[in-house]
């Protein structure tokens, strides 16, 4: 990707986030409900100190401007403070993402070292024992609900065998979740890379590479997987922004902390500050991670011109 490209690309974006975070603003400002009452949670309070908490959290201003206000601060990456907690929403965030991070990473990893390799052995072995072997723990790792698996787990590695522990942040502890969150991501990443395989060792090139007697690792590792890997890269862009973002379901089984679990709380609370600050956050990564996937596409393939 040439650098009038670039700026072309990430001037595009700019419509996308603009439209998401309006969005977000709109449909927060719809839920039902006074933040200041669920901020109180029931404590008695009078009119006048009503208005004054309504006035000092920004609540009470025209609609435009508490919008054109959101938009200037996302942009200087400052969102105000909780409504809940008083805290500023960046300093929440960063306590937080990190975890997120950790469980998005390691899902990812379980995900690719899954999904390649039964991707990979049922694209070169298509129709036989094996295809259909690979292709069915991928279907499984899809149909399968996340939080079905997240307990299954809990219950043999964890409470049966003890062979790691079910709650905490270091290494052993990420485990579990890692390999519940990486299974959806392997499932469609393996019927992606099969497709894709076998398309591409169906091409003119892939027989001359054979008839000039190449092994077959050779022939997969150097010639067809790199052809093949764009449609799944693709996939595995889009899946790990979801990650970042849509982890609420394994951070809540596992009671990790993250942002996923940070958002859940904000919407419950109607805390406008830390919901539009975390959707900001993820919209970025998401937009951020999918230029990254096209500059990527110009390495793997010379060809792909964005």
């Amino acid at each position: 990707m040439t650098a009038q490209a670039l700026v072309r690309r990430l001037l595009g974006v700019i419509p996308t986030l603009l439209i998401t975070w309006t969005v977000v603003f709109g449909a927060m400002r719809l839920v039902p409900g006074d933040p200041v009452l669920l901020m109180l949670q029931g404590t008695p309070i009078s009119d006048a100190a009503m208005d004054a908490a309504r006035a000092k959290l920004g609540v009470d201003r025209p609609f435009v401007v508490q919008y054109v206000s959101f938009l200037l601060g996302a942009a200087q990456g400052d969102f105000g403070d909780s409504f809940r907690s008083r805290q500023p929403v960046t300093k929440l965030i960063a306590a937080e993402f990190p975890y997120t991070l950790q469980l998005a990473l390691g899902g990812l990893l379980v995900g690719v070292v899954l999904g390649v390799s039964l991707g990979t052995a049922a694209g070169v072995w298509p129709g036989g024992w094996i295809d259909t072997l690979c292709m069915t723990a991928a279907l499984a790792g899809l149909s399968l609900p996340s939080f079905w698996i997240a307990m299954l787990l809990i219950q043999v590695f964890a409470t049966q065998l003890g062979w790691v522990p079910v709650l905490g942040t270091g290494l052993n502890a990420l485990i579990l979740p890692s390999i519940s969150l990486g299974l959806f991501i392997a499932g469609g990443l393996a019927r992606l890379i099969r497709n894709s395989i076998i398309d591409v060792m169906a091409q003119d090139y892939i027989r001359t590479a054979r008839a000039k007697g190449l092994t077959a690792f050779r022939v997969v590792a150097k010639h067809a997987a790199r052809n093949a890997m764009i449609p799944p890269l693709t996939l595995l862009g889009i899946q790990f922004a979801v990650l970042i973002g849509g982890a609420v379901v394994t951070e809540t089984v596992f009671a990790r902390p993250g942002i996923g679990r940070l958002l859940v709380q904000a919407v419950l609370e109607k805390d406008f500050p830390v919901v539009q600050g975390v959707v900001v956050l993820t919209t970025a990564a998401y937009v951020l991670i999918n230029v990254l996937i096209d500059i990527a596409y110009g390495i793997i393939d010379p060809r792909v011109q964005s």
